[in-house]
């Protein structure tokens, strides 16, 4: 499946990224959607899968802190024709791939262990234990046939060791034992290097603006 073929697929992702956080599904809006996330420098987030006069009308009206909107279009194409007070954060890549990672040599490391929870048949989380404690994490959640990795985090210590390809390796182990081979995440500018290595393709740039405190 191509990208251009997945029908709603920012929407998928959106309730993927709530279901990964335990937050309420998202809303409806114009044509994007919204998220209450309820943390106190992150209290809503909007998302539109494309730069029209929703975005814009948006843009022009909120004027509250932490009130974040997310579109997939370059910062560029519309920095000029939103209000100065919005500040750009750093850039998100959305990606995708529909065929096998490429791992190389995944061994894990000596001393690291493998925890998988099956927390719902949608739901999963995969962590590397050290010393008993978390050296890297990452979550699976798989929606309407597609298979959303997310919050894939290792552990600064515990870098440059391959755990982060370890746990995309059973994290796909699982997604394809349920039938789905199409993946998709948003990965930051550091993280877009990893999935390029692993065979993953640019579906989106993906940028956020917020406007922040002043305390």
């Amino acid at each position: 499946m191509k990208p251009e073929e997945s029908e709603g697929i920012v929407e998928k992702w959106l309730r993927a990224w709530s279901l990964s956080r335990d937050l309420p599904m998202p809303q409806k809006y114009a044509s994007g959607y919204r998220i209450n996330v309820g943390e106190p420098k992150q209290k809503v987030r909007y998302v539109f899968p494309e730069l029209n006069n929703d975005f814009f009308s948006l843009a022009k009206t909120v004027d509250e802190s932490w009130v974040f909107l997310k579109v997939c279009a370059p910062y560029e194409e519309f920095r000029p024709l939103i209000p100065t007070h919005w500040i750009v954060q750093p850039q998100g890549y959305m990606m995708y791939c529909n065929s096998r990672m490429n791992f190389g040599n995944n061994a894990m490391p000596d001393g690291y262990s493998m925890d998988i929870q099956r927390h719902s048949p949608e739901k999963c989380i995969v962590r590397i234990i050290y010393e008993n404690k978390e050296a890297a994490i990452g979550r699976l959640i798989i929606i309407d046939g597609i298979a959303v990795y997310d919050r894939i985090v290792t552990e600064e210590k515990h870098r440059r060791k391959g755990l982060a390809k370890k746990i995309m390796a059973v994290l796909e182990d699982i997604a394809f034992s349920e039938g789905t081979q199409y993946n998709f995440l948003v990965a930051t500018e550091q993280g877009r290097l990893l999935y390029e290595s692993l065979g993953w393709k640019l579906y989106s740039v993906y940028t956020s603006v917020v406007i922040p405190s002043n305390n």
